[in-house]
Parts: C-alpha cells; structure tokens; sequence
C-alpha cells in the first residue's frame, strides 16, 4: 500500500490535538475518482468539528451525529482543490487531469494528500471543475463560502430595486456574497469591522457600516435581503437593528439557515462567474500543511479577511 500524510483529530479540544500522521492512501472504487489535493482550508465548520465549541443545545446532536468523545472520522477538512489522479471505468463526468474543487460533505477527509469521492452529488459531497484563473488556495474560497453565498441570496430574485445588508462582509462568504449580490445589480450595503471597511468598499460595497460603533445603527435603511454571514452564535447591537429594518416583503437569512446544500451546479455557476471575472475569491493568509495548527489559531482568533488556505502539495 502506498503512504500518505493526512491531519487527525481523534479527539475535542484546542488547535494542538491535530496531528499530522502518516496513512493508507485511498483505494478508488470502480464508481469513484482519486484527487491528489493541493489546497485545503480552514473553515468555521472545521474549527466546531475539532473543537465542538459550540452552544450546548446544537453540542449534543452534533456529537450524536459525528462523534461522542471526539470526530469519528478522524481525517477532517471539508473543503479542497486538486487534480483527478483516477477515475473509475463506471465515472463519466471526470477524466484523469483534470483540476476540481469542492465539498467533502459528511465524509470530510480534505485534510490529506488524496481523497476518494464520487462524482454524484450527495451529503458526502460535490465537485466541479476549478475555474481555470485561480489558484488551488483561491478555489477553496470559492467552494466553501460561493456554496454558502449562493445559496442563501438566491432565496430572494435580486435585481437592480432591491437593497441587500451583508452582516459579516469580510467573511469567507461575505466577500462572495457582497459580489454576486452587486453582480446580480443590488444596493450592497456591508457591516464589517472598522479594519475593513475600505477593503469590503473595495469588493463593490456601495456602503459599509462599522458594526462596533452603536452609531451605526442610524444609518441602517430598509432592505430586502438581510444576510447573516457570520452565524447565528456571533451578535451585536447592530445585528439586532438590522432584523428590523427590512422592507415589508423583506427576509432575514443566516448561513446557518438550514444544511449546506453540496451542489455542482451550483459550483459550475461559481466556476463560470469566477472565470467572467465578475467575482474573485479572496484569501487572507496561506500556511502550509505542517502549519495546520497554526492556521486554526488564527482562524479561531476571528480576525480574519476572506479565506484561510492550507497548501497540501504543490504543482510541477
């Protein structure tokens, strides 16, 4: 059997119970394709799932479903780019080279040198084909937070009328949210912190509001799409505000709202706007494998802009 590095978390707890160990690489079955994966990264989800930091109410069904004493897979990582090493005689979508990216779902894994999956879409993941002008680091930000930007703005048709407040602009979703959202022809007003204000300016915001400063609530107007893009466990006055100030056919989501729905076409959809370079994914930082606990430390900080890549291999 051949050998392959992957992260491990066997158990709950801080950033330093991951350890990177050496394993089995995958066996692809005849319906399966093998990706050697150059990019990971470190999501929000990934930080619950090692760490279930989380409010007792969601702890105990979470733990039910993924593990008591710590995650059952114990290989985790959901998100990923790479390039098909294999592909079974019964696949059809995919061929040998050809570079993908996506969502391992419920069968997670990302955090490694391989990962087999199906080409189907399920609860145990999606892929597409990478937009051809990003990297293999930008293409884990536009699987993860694309999925989750799309699907929740696509629950209203915006057009060129409608007002739409992204709470958590410089978030991994929230930055692809502000862009699709001015994409699609809507007045895009972001709240983010004073750091980065400017830089959500700079995605297309037409307005940005500072969500540490009480003040900032005068100057919120009616919207018909509030987005929630930081998650329903992070609050502030201003979040609060914003829940009453929508239109009279207005709707208030959060990316918690419901399962992440792990669609291709949806990612075909991204990969397409990506490569019309009407949106670009953003990555804040870049650490390499070795520094996966790095990387969840500064994450865990909740300081960060756009995504958080982890570089798996590295592409001759």
């Amino acid at each position: 059997m051949e050998i392959m590095r992957a992260v491990s978390c066997k158990k709950y707890g801080s950033p330093e119970v991951l350890q990177i160990i050496h394993c089995n690489k995958p066996q692809p079955k005849e319906d399966e394709i093998l990706i050697k994966i150059y990019a990971t990264s470190v999501t929000n989800s990934d930080i619950f799932i090692r760490s279930s930091k989380i409010p007792l109410m969601v702890m105990i069904p979470m733990r039910l479903m993924i593990g008591i004493r710590g995650p059952r897979k114990s290989i985790i990582g959901e998100v990923f780019s790479g390039e098909i090493e294999y592909a079974g005689p019964q696949t059809k979508r995919f061929k040998v080279g050809d570079q993908v990216y996506g969502l391992t779902g419920f069968s997670l894994g990302a955090y490694a040198d391989y990962k087999c999956m199906k080409e189907t879409d399920s609860k145990q993941g999606c892929l597409a084909v990478k937009p051809k002008n990003i990297s293999f680091e930008e293409a884990t930000s536009a699987a993860y937070g694309g999925l989750l930007a799309f699907q929740q703005l696509e629950k209203v048709n915006l057009t060129s009328k409608n007002k739409v407040l992204i709470y958590g602009a410089s978030s991994t979703s929230g930055t692809m949210a502000v862009q699709y959202a001015k994409y699609l022809g809507a007045e895009v007003t972001g709240v983010c912190s004073s750091l980065n204000i400017e830089f959500v300016k700079s995605l297309g915001a037409d307005e940005v509001l500072d969500y540490t400063k009480e003040e900032s609530i005068k100057d919120l107007r009616e919207y018909d799409l509030v987005l929630d893009a930081v998650g329903k466990y992070r609050t502030s006055k201003l979040k609060v505000a914003c829940m009453n100030r929508l239109t009279k056919n207005g709707k208030y989501v959060s990316i918690d709202d419901g399962a992440l729905l792990l669609e291709s076409d949806r990612l075909n959809r991204i990969t397409e706007l990506i490569e019309m370079n009407a949106i670009k994914p953003v990555t804040d930082r870049t650490y390499e494998f070795e520094q996966i606990i790095e990387a969840h430390k500064y994450v865990e900080m909740g300081h960060k802009r756009g995504n958080v890549a982890i570089t798996v291999n590295t592409k001759t």
